[in-house]
């Protein structure tokens, strides 16, 4: 089994991941869906939890060998972010949706110059917009060199901005993916799948 398709898997066995076409999320941005990621959920079962961070870690290997700090994004992404820069013997930060008010007064916590070169990783990529937003502000002091996240729900969205703002993503598993082993592991019936590839069709795009 591939990495991709076993950690759709692990997602599935995990409830990291639910599908429920017959009585669809709705997201933060309003979109109904009939999929819901929630790789918190990843956080309270260690073995499957490190084998995610150790290909996350392979990722960052393979396509950012520069890479000279790991940073994460709050909250989901900070615990992956500290796994990995352990694997990695790097050094870490988190970036916060926006600066406190109080203190500091920081949104990057932890400790960055400007010669390093910054992966960034996120749990999920939806739009991709709130990942894309930490990286502005590492870039304001320093380099982001990419973004890894765990899953990706393929929305065109997510691509577009990614490209619009010049920033590499490598995610681990996908939308695609993960229907491919709920239809195998007969997670959803034939009915609910065939819902599922409706809405994705029609809003995928």
């Amino acid at each position: 089994m591939t990495i991709s398709k076993k950690v759709a898997n692990i997602l599935i066995d995990k409830e990291a991941v639910i599908l429920r076409p017959n009585d669809p999320f709705t997201w933060a941005s309003g979109i109904k869906s009939p999929i819901y990621c929630d790789n918190r959920q990843l956080l309270a079962y260690p073995e499957e939890r490190h084998y995610v961070a150790q290909a996350l870690a392979k990722k960052i290997a393979k396509y950012y060998p520069n890479a000279t700090l790991i940073a994460g994004t709050a909250t989901a992404g900070i615990p992956h972010a500290a796994w990995v820069a352990d694997i990695l013997g790097l050094p870490m930060v988190y970036v916060r949706s926006q600066a406190k008010d109080h203190g500091r007064k920081s949104q990057i916590e932890g400790v960055i110059s400007a010669t390093d070169n910054v992966v960034l990783i996120d749990d999920l990529i939806s739009t991709g917009g709130s990942v894309l937003k930490a990286a502005d502000a590492v870039n304001q002091v320093a380099s982001v060199v990419g973004v890894v996240a765990i899953f990706t729900y393929e929305l065109q969205a997510a691509h577009d901005n990614f490209e619009a703002a010049k920033i590499p993503l490598h995610i681990l598993t996908n939308f695609s993916e993960l229907l491919e082993i709920a239809e195998a592991s007969n997670y959803v019936t034939d009915s609910e799948l065939e819902m599922i590839k409706e809405w994705r069709q029609n809003d995928f795009k």
